[in-house]
């Protein structure tokens, strides 16, 4: 290994163990919000009905039909939601309970 490529891979370690202790600026960090979530994916690897996932996740049943069938694009804020039921489904379980 290079010593470039080694400053390189210790200079992102140093960057994330900052973001993670709380010593990172976090005004310096994005949020990425996808332009295009594929619905019926998230939804099938769940093995939810459109209508279970539409339930379980607060969705209406015909945008989340509209969306899978393209006749409509998730807005922002439900793209983000999107995003996190599928990286973390128990997690948007867990916070809409009760």
């Amino acid at each position: 290994m290079t010593k470039r490529a080694f400053d390189k891979i210790k200079a992102g370690l140093d960057s994330a163990k900052a973001y993670l202790d709380g010593t990172a600026d976090k005004s310096l960090y994005r949020v990425h919000v996808p332009e295009k979530v594929d619905v019926r994916k998230i939804r099938t690897r769940l093995g939810l009905s459109q209508e279970a996932f539409a339930a379980t996740y607060g969705f209406a049943l015909s945008a989340v039909r509209d969306w899978e069938q393209g006749r409509r694009k998730p807005e922002r804020s439900a793209r983000i939601l999107l995003k996190i039921v599928e990286k973390e489904p128990e997690a948007v379980t867990r916070a809409l309970a009760g």
